[in-house]
């Protein structure tokens, strides 16, 4: 029976609508129990952080001795050594792959071109990238639909305390590492870098589960690990580790996860994070070494991501600053358009991947052949210049990654837009980084790069595959600063490569909202500190630009995936509420002895799974929700492990359990499976308090009692779902005018950018 009582929460109440909603299709509905994960609608759950204290967790906490908690602690330790480890070979492997992947296909074409055979080359080079393309499309989309996209709003998601299936999975896992490999290696305009941090959650998740059942594999050392509360903190070093393996910045990967994906954090967190990607960076010294002694492939020093600008001084004035400024506003609004056209192109690729399979792959199909002929068109309106003869670098370059891409241009000359466009973008980046080369490019080159990434970094996000969000925006903002800087010429001290740099901020900082993190991020990046005020001064003007308009990237893709994520802070029109207001019944109750058969009808015709559990006379005086009360010792019976959390796979199911009639005519006694001293609020406790309290200890569900003595012990039950501002608003309509009228106060730009929303409350 241990498996049929829980009382961990309730997604909605018993007589909630039946409807479910279709994220990104219709307008957002809170109520709704479903989200897209990955590239699928899936049911969703809550997780609950909530110390669940039954007779069994106290028979179980009491009998650990100072032996099991040394061991728990030094297993905290030793799990966070391992994801460490293993995250970044993974990464070192991904990125190395990746590398001598492209690699391959590059020289191959290069070796057409120099022939004059420019059909076969092009042939070779579509082929290759709709090949690439379409593997890692059809493994997605036929294996693990949870592997596609970056991975970061599901993990955001979880850690908010969202739950979703098989995010974490070991086939999410291997589908995450080869189709990104093969995505990236297509010469598709995604990164990386969200898939690692997808990947070191699916590594932390999977090292915390204690094995599996299934295949017999069960690790007896890691059972106090399996709770939501412990695998939340192994995952957000998993994903610290993500960005540390991804940009070899340990220090911007526990910042990263600290501003951007955790919901809740302490010391010890910090402490065991910094040492997860403390790890990381010692073995990425190791490998990079390695790569420094050409053992790396095809590409030399190209199999991790370092694009080193140090230079021992760097000279800057007040003359300065205005194009530093200018960037940061550009990098605001440019930022903000981008996610926009992202969020509607979303929409209406989920119209399309919606359809069935074929037409998942038809999409990556089309986006890569159109990718191809861009990628090999464009350099062709290039026009060739000679071989600066100051160059410490081989020039032309032929077959390999470079800043002198020869392409179809004579000897002894090069195609600057082929340096930028026909490369990986890694070396795009590493190009427009580069100093010493403010001759290079061409206005025109440069310009026509800059369009290309911005519109390509948005077609090619939405395809059934797993793709980052990170390099794209970095190349694209960087070829805008380059841009910038070339312009500026000689009036600026900066060369036209710290531009490049400046320019990538402040796009990171438009799109991603980040500051802080994507600060120490960049400069470990570029390994040049003495850049690190103007890189303040970028992010914060193009981030205060920028939220004048939407919101972060990571956000916008949340709410159209229809995940309930709870932010920060109450809206005003929450504390105008309170709990009795959004809270809904009727309720569905148990009693403390209750019958099998009751139990199991309930189970069988609702959706959730917890249930208070009152004592009514004889039991007690007066109708109480269950307290303190002595029950038999099941701890005989059970074990705190029965009741343990279930990994990646499929738990019990109801019907899956078989009872005999007699059966179902029997008693049974609740009081030691149930949580003895749950949450609760008084009904006139303001909204906005409640919300507080709920994300903040970070609840799965919170009790509702009345004020008044004489009502039912329970007015209701509140959800994560009943404090999204689509049902409140949908509960009280007279809200919504008031609501949009302070949103066009605080920002008039919305009302031009979103009138058809206006036209439609003023209907």
């Amino acid at each position: 029976m241990s498996s049929i009582i829980v009382t961990s929460a309730s997604e909605l109440n018993a007589d909630q609508e039946d409807s479910v909603f279709v994220p990104l299709l219709s307008p957002p509905n809170s109520t709704s129990q479903v989200a897209i994960v990955g590239s699928n609608v899936c049911p969703i759950e809550s997780l609950d952080y909530e110390i669940f204290e039954n007779e069994l967790f106290k028979q179980d906490w009491r009998s650990r001795g100072k032996m099991q908690i040394f061991q728990y602690t030094l297993m905290k330790w030793l799990l966070c050594f391992l994801i460490g480890l293993i995250v970044s070979l993974v990464g070192f492997c991904n990125n190395l792959a990746v590398e001598n992947i492209a690699g391959i296909k590059f020289v191959v074409t290069s070796n057409m071109m120099l022939e004059s055979r420019y059909g076969m080359a092009f042939l070779v080079f579509s082929v290759s990238n709709l090949i690439l393309a379409l593997f890692a499309s059809m493994i997605t989309a036929f294996i693990a639909p949870a592997a596609a996209g970056s991975g970061i709003p599901e993990v955001k998601a979880y850690l908010n305390g969202v739950d979703a299936p098989d995010i974490f999975s070991l086939r999410t896992l291997v589908v995450k590492i080869v189709g990104s490999i093969s995505a990236v290696s297509s010469s598709l305009l995604v990164g990386k870098a969200g898939p690692m941090v997808h990947t070191g959650a699916c590594i932390a998740s999977l090292l915390g589960q204690g094995g599996s059942k299934k295949f017999g594999l069960t690790w007896n050392w890691l059972r106090f690990f399996k709770n939501d509360r412990d695998r939340r903190d192994l995952v957000t070093c998993g994903s610290a580790a993500g960005i540390a393996a991804a940009f070899h910045a340990p220090v911007g990967g526990v910042l990263f996860a600290l501003e951007e994906m955790a919901s809740w954090w302490r010391s010890a967190l910090l402490w065991r994070s910094f040492f997860t990607t403390a790890v990381v960076a010692i073995v990425l010294r190791a490998f990079i070494d390695l790569c420094y002694s050409g053992k790396c492939g095809l590409f030399g020093t190209g199999g991790l991501i370092m694009y080193d600008v140090y230079s021992e001084t760097i000279s800057y004035d007040l003359m300065d600053v205005p194009a530093v400024l200018a960037l940061g506003v550009i990098g605001g609004l440019l930022g903000s358009l981008h996610n926009f056209l992202l969020d509607k192109v979303l929409k209406i690729y989920n119209l399309i991947n919606e359809k069935s399979v074929a037409y998942k792959i038809c999409l990556a199909w089309l986006i890569s052949i159109f990718t191809s002929c861009l990628l090999f068109g464009l350099p062709w309106l290039a026009k060739c210049q000679p071989c600066p003869a100051d160059t410490s670098e081989a020039c032309p370059t032929i077959g390999r990654s470079g800043n002198y891409k020869k392409f179809q241009c004579p000897a002894d000359q090069f195609n600057d837009l082929a340096s930028l466009i026909f490369n990986t973008n890694d070396d795009a980046i590493r190009n427009l980084f580069s100093k010493g080369t403010n001759d290079e490019f061409q206005y025109s080159s440069v310009l026509i790069f800059f369009v290309t990434c911005f519109f390509l970094s948005i077609l090619s996000y939405g395809i059934v595959a797993p793709a980052g969000l990170f390099v794209p925006v970095i190349v694209t903002g960087a070829s805008y600063g380059r841009f910038v800087g070339m312009l500026v010429g000689s009036k600026s001290n900066l060369n036209h490569g710290l531009y490049a740099v400046l320019g990538a901020a402040s796009l990171l900082g438009g799109s991603m909202r980040m500051t802080v993190s994507l600060c120490v991020i960049i400069l470990e990046l570029t390994n040049n500190l003495l850049l690190l005020p103007l890189i303040m001064v970028v992010l914060l003007v193009s981030k205060t630009v920028a939220d004048g308009f939407n919101g972060s990237i990571y956000d916008l893709i949340m709410k159209a995936k229809g995940f309930p994520y709870l932010e920060t802070h109450a809206e005003p029109y929450m504390r105008q509420l309170s709990v009795g207001d959004v809270v809904r019944g009727p309720l569905q109750l148990f009693h403390g002895i209750e019958k099998v058969g009751n139990i199991v009808h309930v189970l069988r015709t609702t959706r959730h799974n917890g249930f208070p559990v009152i004592d009514e006379p004889p039991l007690s005086e007066s109708p109480i929700l269950f307290g303190d009360t002595g029950g038999i010792d099941a701890s005989i019976q059970f074990s705190a492990g029965d009741f343990a959390k279930r990994g990646s796979g499929n738990g019990d199911k109801i019907e899956d359990i078989v009872l005999t009639e007699e059966e179902m005519e029997m008693f049974i006694d609740l009081h030691p499976f149930t949580n003895a001293s749950p949450y609760t609020v008084v009904e006139t406790m303001s909204l906005a308090k409640a919300l507080m309290l709920f994300r903040e200890v970070g609840l799965r569900h919170l009790l509702v009692i009345p004020k008044l003595s004489g009502r039912s012990p329970v007015v209701g039950i509140l959800t994560r779902h009943d404090f999204m501002a689509e049902n409140i608003l949908s509960l009280h309509p007279l809200l919504v005018r008031s609501r949009w009228k302070r949103l066009r106060f605080r920002f008039p730009s919305l009302r031009k950018l979103f009138w058809g929303t206006s036209a439609s409350i003023k209907a």
